[in-house]
């Protein structure tokens, strides 16, 4: 069998990545191990490094493994992977919802809307406001890490390429879908079925895309240039081990966060919002941002809104399925008021995430308003007392749904082609539209 096609850098000190990555994994094995009980937040800290370090194991075997299978197996693998970490510990609540509703529903979504928040708010003004110092401290146009050749610019927009308009319209569909959630009383299995549709229909799409020679870096870029049969040997190793972490570790990690709140007084719905999902999306951000300092902001802003749609449509329609065989029922996942104004809020990010990316790019300045709304909404939940985080959060969503209006009134001509891209227009059309 020939070589796949990639290119791979090395890094300048190889496996000190991989090292550091084993080591964060040990205080949570060995707590699990041993049986110890450390105090609350001493043992949701040992668990949530584990975590944290399972997956960036993940994420490595997960760049590498695209050298080695087709492509549209290679994105149905890589969608099920940037979901494990939240799926892990949402599962962890789904499952306990179903055999105690009134204790852990209202968790049930919270590690699922705290992260796909912190993936736009921060992930991907992360990625535009990196680039922008780049662009502006180096004279480089965005891009240089596609095109050597690429002169010099002071443009600091992020653009996608054109083939990136089926992540977007796909989005814009779950967006739509997403934002008669909050109506609900309950997230039902019909729901499911048709975020987990969208999710397949958008898999069947995107796996026509033509193969691409994938660039790796750091670890990733260590582990892909070993023998073939070496290499593919360490990625199974790697996802065997980063996946039996997850699982060994993600209850009582839960469970550890809960009881932290619970000792300290802390709203145990933020604990879980915000803290788990820094441990799951944390390596995630970091290969985005990454990516964007090396100006190869195609690929940084690429991956992390093909991981909303994930989160958006694979992720939220697992939970009621999850639900339901906890209950042993058909009921829908219930939903109280704070979950539905999470829901609210979440969902109208998206709608004005999305409704930016009608022309495939983002500017420093909608970045930055992205980044600004997602710190008063953090700070405010946590800072205002409890009966005026309800009317913030309602506040913040309507912020958004204005914002969105307004960007969607403004990219009017723009959303007919990006639409009849990504959901009709053939691949090789699309490619052949970058090229020209």
């Amino acid at each position: 069998m020939t070589e796949p096609t990639g290119t791979a850098r090395r890094p300048r000190r190889p496996g000190f990545a991989l090292v550091g990555a084993l080591l964060l994994t040990l205080p949570g094995i060995l707590l699990r191990l041993t049986g110890a009980h450390p105090v609350h937040w001493l043992a949701a800290l040992g668990f949530g490094l584990a975590i944290v370090g399972a997956a960036f194991l993940l994420g490595w075997a997960a760049e590498v493994v695209q050298l080695d299978i087709s492509a549209g197996l290679a994105l149905a693998l890589l969608a099920l992977i940037a979901v494990l970490p939240e799926y892990a510990v949402d599962f962890v609540f789904t499952s306990k919802a179903g055999t105690n509703p009134k204790e852990f529903a209202p968790l049930a979504l919270a590690n699922m809307t705290g992260a796909n928040q912190l993936l736009i708010g921060v992930g991907w003004s992360l990625v535009v406001l990196l680039a922008a110092y780049r662009i502006r401290t180096t004279g480089v146009g965005a891009g240089a890490a596609e095109d050597a050749t690429a002169p010099a610019s002071t443009n600091t927009d992020v653009e996608l390429a054109r083939t990136h308009a089926v992540e977007i319209a796909f989005l814009a569909a779950a967006t739509a879908y997403g934002l008669t959630l909050p109506l609900r009383r309950t997230i039902t299995l019909f729901d499911a079925a048709v975020l987990v549709t969208i999710f397949v229909v958008y898999l069947i799409r995107i796996a026509k895309a033509p193969a691409e020679e994938h660039e790796l870096v750091g670890c990733a870029a260590m582990i892909g240039g070993l023998p073939v049969r070496r290499r593919r040997l360490a990625v199974a190793v790697l996802f065997v081990v980063a996946a039996g972490i997850i699982l060994l570790c993600a209850e009582h990690f839960a469970e550890s966060l809960v009881a932290t709140g619970e000792e300290f007084g802390i709203s145990t719905f933020l604990l879980v919002k915000w803290l788990a999902p820094l441990a799951s999306e944390a390596p995630e951000l970091l290969i985005a941002g990454m990516f964007a300092w090396r100006l190869n902001t195609n690929a940084g802003l690429g991956a992390l809104v093909s991981s909303k749609v994930n989160q958006w449509t694979l992720l939220v329609g697992t939970l009621p399925i999850v639900f339901a065989i906890a209950s042993s029922s058909m009921h829908g996942l219930p939903l109280d008021t704070l979950q539905r104004e999470e829901l609210f809020v979440t969902a109208a990010q998206s709608a004005f995430a999305v409704a930016i990316l009608a022309s495939r790019s983002i500017s420093v300045r909608e970045a930055k308003i992205l980044l600004s709304l997602f710190i008063v909404q953090f700070v405010a939940t946590g800072a205002l007392p409890e009966a005026a985080r309800g009317p913030a959060r309602v506040l913040t969503g309507i912020t958004y749904l204005v914002l969105a209006a307004t960007q969607l009134v403004a990219e009017r001509r723009a959303v007919p082609a990006l639409m009849r891209d990504g959901l009709r227009t053939p691949y090789a059309e699309l490619v052949a539209g970058e090229v020209s």
